[in-house]
């Protein structure tokens, strides 16, 4: 009888894979859609106001579908995946050794509302478990309700973000605080523009930013 529970619990709880449907590497991301992921080197990818920029892999096949469905579609289990996607890359930066602050890009809370979750604030939290770095998710706030930024033009990208953000006084790290700032994508890096401003603005200085994906513009 007991047995028989037991098998029960393991058809309950197998992962499938997300994007193919395979249970056999029982994981919400199997090995042979890990392969197809187009990873990006372990070298910066750009520099915004003095802060480098990292990337862990182009925005194409299963990173684009799996930000769409963490991101638009309540996938929250999906989680898991996009921190260690970017704990595997990020651990292969000589840079990862040292102690960071992290935060996630934050969205406005009538967009948090609508979603009922911020997709960067679960994976900020599962990416911390595994470097047991510090993190806060309502230090940076956004103070202003953009328009989506991936179909705009570049100065329309700019107007639309300009300033966006702000800090919460009552929950601010150390100033020495070496800050690194988590996002999904990063496109034409205005966003984190922003974000960096704002961060220099009130005396934060040693900054990072990482994210999981960046398009196909940069070769």
């Amino acid at each position: 009888m007991i047995k028989i529970f037991e098998k029960l619990l393991n058809l309950l709880y197998i992962k499938v894979c997300y994007f193919c449907g395979s249970s056999k590497d029982d994981d919400f991301m199997c090995n042979k859609c890990r392969s197809k992921i187009h990873y990006m080197p372990p070298s910066v990818l750009k520099e915004i106001n003095g802060a480098n920029v990292y990337s862990c892999s182009l925005y194409d096949g299963v990173i684009r579908e799996l930000i769409l469905a963490f991101k638009y579609k309540g996938k929250k289990q999906l989680a898991s995946v996009m921190a260690e996607l970017i704990y595997n890359y990020w651990r292969e930066l000589s840079i990862s050794k040292n102690e960071y602050f992290v935060l996630p890009v934050p969205i406005h809370s009538s967009r948090k509302k609508e979603r009922k979750y911020n997709h960067m604030d679960l994976a900020v939290q599962e990416f911390c478990k595994l470097t047991k770095y510090s993190y806060s998710l309502n230090f940076l706030i956004r103070k202003k309700d953009t328009k989506k930024q991936f179909n705009l033009h570049k100065q329309e990208r700019e107007k639309n973000i300009k300033d966006a953000f702000d800090i919460n006084p009552e929950n601010m790290p150390d100033k020495s605080s070496q800050i690194l700032i988590l996002d999904d994508i990063t496109s034409t890096g205005i966003t984190l523009e922003e974000i960096i401003k704002v961060l220099h603005k009130n005396g934060y200085n040693n900054i990072t930013a990482l994210t999981l994906a960046t398009p196909d513009i940069w070769n």
